[in-house]
């Protein structure tokens, strides 16, 4: 593998409290502290040079689902979007509670995959809810958490019991956090425009109900829950008195969350169609506060391909969610733009915060760690076509939007897997 030297880009590395035009080495697949000899150089000048991004939350749908998504294409996906790492969810079919499962997803990732994918294992067995999965053998099988995300474990007791054997596996517990009876057969934010286009509601009680349990579990098991994809002003709250407390909980968001509401599910455009649903403005700017002030931690895409037939439907029978790894670099990025917070915060968010959650040797650029890297031109400006993504999905609710900010190289291991206007 032929070294690379990174010259005159502006490097982030929150880890390191580094803000500052320098070089950046990668020797062997590790970041190098002094030059290489006969490296390949890529000149960053007047960009932006990160530790490779984070994506905590994707469904890569392999195995079992591979019209949706493959390992390989969604990893590609990943690439074009400054994303050298991911975490898969184990809701695939198989369901991703034992560890043949999750042996497949690493193997199917060194054979054909172009960045880390980290796998997670599911909370219960077949995501029933009903009865644990096989949590030390799944961490012995290489998972870096448990989730039935797709799903939420409605029995409290069990859920306590999971949160104990995660404890003694340490491994973290991601929840989708959704009260079944609360929620029902909602299928959009349950307020104005619901009443206004005639769609079933889903009251924001339903993600809070499970946000309060959660925080109450993590008080009572001195373990760390992590609140999957928040969308409700009361629930950033409720994470945010939790936090002062030192409660071990924490939390993410996604792009939709924070950019669109549900007043633009008035197309009846089933792209816009996600789980959590989208909310009203109040929410909106709830989660970019908590965003703001690190009540959430992380941003995460939620990548959820579905088939084109499958959303061309009637909005009530249409699947819930849309694809996002291509696009929430830029959508974050015009946070920043806002001054809403600095670039160095939001590196963070997609960097040190997730790995450090995961307990992944990952997210810095300190000498030593593997090279992976993401070169960003934040002041690229590009529109955004769901044709040409890397993806098998086109259900994208930002199809057409013009866009800035952009990862033109990625690179995982001191290889480049993906570089604007050139075929790795």
């Amino acid at each position: 593998m032929k070294p690379l030297h990174i010259k005159n880009g502006r490097v982030i590395d929150p880890a390191n409290r580094i803000d500052e035009v320098r070089d950046v080495f990668i020797v062997d697949g590790k970041i190098s502290a002094t030059p290489p000899v006969g490296a390949e150089v890529i000149d960053a000048t007047g960009k932006l040079v990160v530790s490779g991004l984070i994506d905590m939350h994707v469904h890569l749908r392999e195995p079992g689902r591979g019209d949706k998504e493959t390992i390989e294409t969604g990893t590609r996906c990943a690439a074009r979007g400054g994303f050298t790492s991911v975490v898969c969810m184990p809701n695939t079919s198989p369901v991703a509670d034992n560890t043949g499962t999750i042996a497949f997803i690493k193997q199917r990732t060194a054979e054909v995959g172009c960045v880390n994918v980290f796998p997670t294992g599911a909370i219960s067995k077949e995501l029933k809810g009903e009865e644990l999965a096989p949590i030390g053998s799944l961490k012995k099988a290489g998972v870096v958490a448990i989730t039935d995300d797709g799903h939420c474990v409605q029995n409290n007791e069990l859920m306590r019991r999971a949160v104990e054997y995660a404890r003694m596996f340490s491994l973290p517990v991601l929840d989708h956090c959704q009260d079944y009876n609360l929620v029902a057969d909602g299928v959009m934010n349950e307020g104005y425009w619901s009443t206004a286009l005639g769609l079933r509601g889903w009251p924001a009680a339903g993600e809070d109900v499970i946000v309060a349990r959660n925080i109450l579990l993590a008080e009572q098991t001195d373990w760390w829950i992590h609140c999957q994809h928040l969308s409700s002003a009361r629930s950033v709250e409720l994470i945010r008195q939790a936090k002062k407390r030192g409660v071990k909980i924490s939390a993410e968001a996604c792009p939709h969350h924070f950019t669109l509401t549900d007043e633009c599910l008035k197309t009846y455009d089933t792209n816009l169609k996600m789980n959590p649903p989208l909310r009203t403005e109040r929410d909106r700017e709830a989660v970019v506060e908590g965003l703001a002030d690190a009540t959430i931690e992380c941003i995460a895409s939620d990548h959820a391909p579905h088939c084109t037939y499958e959303k061309e439907v009637e909005f009530d029978l249409a699947p819930f969610g849309v694809i996002g790894l291509e696009t929430e670099l830029a959508l974050s990025l015009e946070l920043v733009r806002k001054k809403l917070f600095t670039l160095s915060q939001l590196v963070e968010k997609f960097t040190l915060n997730p790995a450090r959650l995961l307990g992944l040797k990952k997210g810095t650029l300190s000498a030593g760690v593997d090279g992976d890297v993401t070169i960003i031109d934040a002041d690229r400006e590009w529109t955004f076509d769901v044709e040409q993504s890397a993806s098998k999905a086109r259900n994208s609710p930002f199809h057409g939007w013009n866009l800035k900010g952009k990862a033109v190289v990625t690179i995982v291991g001191g290889r480049i897997v993906w570089q604007e206007n050139r075929v790795s």
